[in-house]
């Protein structure tokens, strides 16, 4: 029992894997951790984009802008990831990782209240920037507190965890939009995201 303790607490101070079972066992709680943590933005995620393009459309764009709206987003991820993944490796994976998942609270309010097809590309770009945020520091934090024998495993439970959001948000999100609108079903993906900001705060005390 006191090794457990012992080996338990060297793993927090640490925040990395220090052999034994107690150890292996505590690292893929935090692993299921952070993907409970992030879970609600896979679900709000595949909410959002089952019905975005049929948004921007709907505020004037043509299947030129749409498809251009998109690209700027990706951009906007592209040119940032390695910046982004430098800045995490000096102050640390957790506070760009929920950084990122506020900054996705935002970006689901300004969905809601834009007023021109335009609005999309300024808010693309902020959500290019989240999305290179939580991909950088979830994939990181993951392999940081993980033993190099067992990442396989740990990205496939965050990977599949992906496809579960995924599965249950495009429905979703179509039966919200139609439902009730496209503006009140990104209000319910903020709020989301505000009780993922939560979890996420909560499951990734003990990390860096």
């Amino acid at each position: 029992m006191l090794k457990n303790v012992v080996l338990y607490n060297s793993c927090l101070t640490r925040k990395k894997f220090c052999g034994g079972k107690f150890c292996l066992e505590t690292g893929k709680l935090r692993v299921y951790g952070i993907c409970l943590g992030i879970f609600p933005l896979m679900v709000g995620s595949g909410m959002i984009y089952s019905i975005l393009a049929l948004y921007i459309s709907e505020l004037g764009a043509s299947i030129m802008h749409v498809g251009t709206i998109f690209t700027v987003g990706a951009l906007s991820g592209a040119v940032s990831s390695p910046l982004i993944g430098k800045l995490s490796d000096k102050i640390g994976r957790r506070k760009i990782l929920l950084a990122s998942m506020v900054a996705f609270v935002f970006v689901f309010i300004f969905y809601a209240f834009a007023e021109s097809f335009i609005d999309l590309y300024y808010i693309q770009v902020v959500e290019g920037l989240a999305w290179a945020s939580l991909t950088v520091s979830a994939v990181t934090l993951i392999s940081d507190i993980t033993p190099k024998d067992r990442r396989g495993s740990a990205i496939g439970i965050y990977d599949a965890t992906w496809y579960l959001g995924w599965i249950i948000g495009p429905s979703l999100g179509g039966f919200l939009a139609e439902t009730y609108g496209f503006r009140q079903t990104f209000i319910v993906c903020s709020i989301l995201m505000v009780i993922g900001v939560f979890l996420a705060y909560l499951t990734t005390k003990s990390l860096r």
